[in-house]
């Protein structure tokens, strides 16, 4: 059984790492390499206005012959995130990531970011889920 976003979310930390448009792209760099994340959403005024992954970086600078020192995040963010309610399963997130190859959804609620989930924390949970699963099956034939 597929546990919701919201659940999943009070076993992770809280904080949302986020960063400006207006920063140049080294910055948003440089906080994913102390975070140790691949992903970092962009907020104006706390508003999601879009977010900037190392897949970004790879193909609109690196690729383009840009420098991150000279470009914004702006320029290379992408704008049309896609986005999940709190209260969708972690199951759907795996769908929606595996239709739109993405490995990053931002999680909503009320137009603010509650957090950012990976490709990674769900596999993670997914397994987590299959593993219970198993134990239960196990003891219920044992029993």
């Amino acid at each position: 059984m597929s546990i919701s976003l919201n659940q999943y979310l009070r076993l992770k930390p809280r904080n949302v790492i986020s960063i400006s448009p207006d920063v140049n792209v080294i910055e948003a760099l440089k906080l994913m390499a102390k975070e140790n994340i691949g992903a970092v959403v962009v907020l104006q005024d706390d508003n999601l206005v879009g977010i900037l992954s190392e897949r970004d970086y790879a193909r609109k600078v690196v690729l383009e012959g840009k420098t991150s020192s000279s470009t914004k995040v702006s320029e290379i963010m992408t704008t049309k995130v896609i986005t999940v309610e709190e209260s969708q399963k972690v199951d759907d997130c795996m769908n929606m990531m595996t239709e739109n190859h993405i490995r990053h959804l931002p999680v909503i609620s009320g137009g603010k970011v509650l957090g950012l989930i990976s490709i990674g924390d769900v596999l993670k949970q997914v397994m987590q889920q299959q593993k219970d699963l198993i134990e239960q099956l196990e003891a219920y034939i044992k029993s």
